[in-house]
């Protein structure tokens, strides 16, 4: 009974029962999300600079 525990899950993992593998394919960022990004971009950096003169007053 115990050998059977063990067959089971193997037969049921096999390669046979296993889908190939498909490398996703990168889409295309728009604009939007570009310009997006870029003004993201830029206000962490102002956020960094802030706290950095924040910090450093003290």
């Amino acid at each position: 009974m115990r050998h059977l525990l063990f067959i089971i899950p193997a037969l049921y993992a096999s390669s046979a029962s296993a889908d190939g593998f498909s490398r996703p394919i990168p889409q295309a960022q728009s604009a939007t999300a570009e310009f997006w990004f870029a003004l993201s971009s830029v206000a962490l950096i102002v956020a960094l600079v802030l706290v950095q003169r924040l910090v450093a007053r003290k």
